[in-house]
């Protein structure tokens, strides 16, 4: 029994990593900034989000070519109370984005993907577009200043352009389960835009100690950075 479900994760992380090459070719992906990316260590990658995460599997596929490493991805909560979700997505590197996963993984040295927008990027609707929606969210912060690991900001352009939002968005949402408090937008796609992602300069995180102000203005600091780097990529 263990051996066939061995198997099957290995056949299912197979078909999940050509299909993200796939996507990477389709949309033309390209990875800016890749001198950034530790060949080996712990690392948090911070970025934005797009649409439905579409951009996420080629941009994994583009960070593993790079680097030679598979990221592992902190999940939204919502998916890991959706059965055949939350048996899969481990197997291709998402865990659910709990403060103990996120560490386990980065004492592990892993290099792991954080969204802080979330699912308020994730089901943004059209007037959201390449909008931060980090509130004043500071789980990235507190978890990079805990686990003594840079932060290394990355932005993605064209994330928001591979769908569209057809009329009446506001009344076309599908709900993942029962009682979740985001609804997903319903948008039709996927165009053959150009993704583009860049990779700035890593941030040294704040102690382990720091007040709740010096970590408010290291939040502000990244997102100025993935600001930044969404320029770049709008322009490369």
């Amino acid at each position: 029994m263990e051996a066939s479900l061995a198997s099957l994760r290995r056949a299912v992380f197979r078909f999940a990593e050509k299909g993200a090459e796939l996507s990477a070719l389709y949309h033309r992906a390209k990875l800016l900034g890749a001198e950034h990316l530790p060949l080996d260590g712990p690392v948090l990658l911070v970025g934005n989000h797009g649409v439905w995460g579409y951009e996420t599997p080629a941009f994994f596929h583009l960070v593993h070519q790079a680097t030679g490493r598979y990221p592992v991805g902190l999940a939204e909560h919502g998916f890991f109370r959706i059965p055949l979700v939350r048996t899969v997505l481990p197997w291709l590197g998402g865990i659910e984005g709990t403060r103990e996963n996120a560490l386990a993984a980065l004492e592990a040295g892993q290099l792991v993907v954080c969204y802080p927008g979330g699912a308020r990027e994730t089901f943004k609707r059209s007037q959201g577009r390449y909008r931060l929606r980090w509130e004043r969210a500071l789980g990235f912060a507190r978890l990079a200043a805990r686990a003594g690991v840079p932060v290394v900001p990355f932005a993605g352009f064209g994330v928001d352009d591979a769908f569209f939002w057809p009329p009446a968005e506001e009344r076309l949402c599908l709900q993942l389960a029962r009682g979740d408090k985001y609804r997903m937008p319903l948008v039709m796609g996927p165009l053959p835009v150009q993704l583009t992602f860049a990779v700035g300069e890593p941030h040294e995180p704040p102690p382990p100690d720091a007040p709740e102000s010096r970590l408010l203005a290291f939040r502000h600091r990244v997102a100025a950075s993935v600001r930044r780097l969404l320029l770049r990529a709008c322009h490369a």
